[in-house]
């Protein structure tokens, strides 16, 4: 592995740091615009989030969880019912202003988006009802998104959050794409974060912690960057800048990733340049059908 990558590569675990399994700040190396924080909680565990000045979204990856949180003089406490695994459909969600701390406890897996703002904006639950499920794509490059951090979705003052999950054998994160110049109207200026998981197909017997994809970052104008990776649950990678993708999702096991974005730019848009070299592919969807396995959801997907 070349240093560009264990820069902005990171196996689960590594960014381990206060109970949490992983964790990605403004303490993190060239690093200014996002964060996540991962965690495996027990019943008997809590984690606290006491910072001022930080937005967040809590995102259930598997479980059940209650956070109470405080906000000036108010104290509340939501509870988030969550869902069986990442690939049963989207969950609820609550996005905390930056004037609220919280303290989260529950049983399952959790993931946190964070990003540092003095702006605030109000705090809102939003059930998985709610979460607006888009179908991208056509087949093999057939992907679903979950929308409930996006700007037509959520008033936040950076954040632009979304999930997708890949079926096996098809491709995501595609064709290759940036977005680090801020060219109005076209293309805006965000830091990524992609947080991985990954899980057999069908209810195989297969060992889950097998399970994998494959990811990979390249360079474009505003800096070099290399991951070719193979990718499993718990894995981060961190697109600073460069055309990000594919993401794959390997024969036998679907992929799944959470994408933290947040950037300097003033207006909060997510606009993408395709890489010249692979833009084309797009119009080979047209007339092509979305891929039946499509949408997933609790009562499609329940063998995870």
């Amino acid at each position: 592995m070349s240093s560009t990558d264990q820069r902005w590569f990171h196996r689960r675990g590594d960014l381990a740091r206060d109970g949490w399994e992983s964790v990605v700040d403004e303490s993190t190396p060239d690093w200014a615009h996002t964060g996540i924080r991962v965690a495996h909680l027990t019943p008997t565990d809590s984690l606290a989030l006491p910072e001022l000045g930080v937005e967040r979204i809590i995102v259930p990856l598997s479980g059940s969880f209650s956070v109470a949180h405080v906000e000036g003089r108010s104290t509340s406490t939501i509870h988030l019912q969550g869902r069986q695994s990442v690939f049963d459909g989207p969950t609820d969600v609550l996005y905390l202003s930056a004037a609220s701390t919280a303290v989260l406890t529950g049983e399952g897996r959790v993931a946190i988006a964070t990003s540092p703002t003095d702006v605030v904006k109000p705090s809102r639950y939003i059930p998985a009802a709610d979460t607006p499920v888009e179908l991208r794509g056509a087949g093999r490059s057939s992907r679903q998104v979950h929308n409930f951090g996006t700007p037509q979705a959520l008033d936040a003052a950076r954040l632009i959050v979304c999930e997708v999950i890949t079926p096996a054998e098809n491709w995501s994160s595609y064709p290759p794409h940036k977005h680090d110049e801020h060219v109005a109207g076209c293309e805006s200026r965000l830091e990524e974060i992609y947080y991985f998981e990954a899980a057999p197909v069908g209810g195989s017997d297969t060992d889950a912690q097998a399970a994998f994809g494959m990811f990979s970052t390249y360079s474009s104008p505003a800096g070099e960057i290399d991951i070719n990776a193979m990718v499993h649950t718990g894995d981060i990678a961190l697109v600073p800048f460069g055309f990000h993708g594919p993401a794959v999702a390997a024969p036998g096991y679907d992929l799944y990733y959470l994408n933290v974005m947040a950037g300097p730019d003033p207006e909060r848009a997510w606009l993408i340049s395709d890489d010249p070299a692979h833009a084309w592919v797009r119009d080979t969807w047209n007339g092509q059908e979305i891929d039946s396995r499509l949408p997933y959801t609790p009562q499609k997907e329940g063998h995870h």
